[in-house]
């Protein structure tokens, strides 16, 4: 399996930015896909996954109702969405993924993703 992240780049807070990833080699119809992130200096955290196999979408509060992660199935891709960006969202972002059904308690920790991405910079300046 080979994730491939796009879309960064450096831009002024309140902007919006959108990131892609482009999954190769993920067969499985229950697996989940995401977004982790690290913050310069601070340790990788957890932004958004989706069920590959519905719509079920889980967000981190830091998050929720600013960024929005959807999945294609045709292109097996995931994306994400982030508006009204703040420089508390700069970070590299990395695409995450598994072919399995990870439980709901165990979504935020990124040691149940098999597979990531190279990770992709976003800048976001005051």
């Amino acid at each position: 399996v080979q994730l491939v992240e796009s879309g960064g780049g450096v831009v002024q807070a309140g902007d919006s930015l959108r990131l892609s990833c482009a999954a190769s080699g993920l067969t499985s119809s229950s697996g989940t896909m995401g977004w982790f992130r690290q913050p310069p200096g601070k340790d990788r955290e957890f932004v958004a996954v989706i069920r590959w196999s519905g719509t079920s979408t889980h967000y981190a509060d830091a998050v929720k109702g600013r960024f929005t992660i959807s999945r294609d199935r045709a292109k097996n891709s995931v994306d994400l969405q982030m508006n009204s960006l703040t420089p508390e969202d700069t970070a590299v972002y990395y695409c995450v993924a598994d072919s399995s059904r990870i439980i709901l308690s165990a979504l935020r920790d990124g040691k149940m993703y098999d597979y990531w991405g190279q990770g992709t910079q976003v800048t976001v300046s005051s």
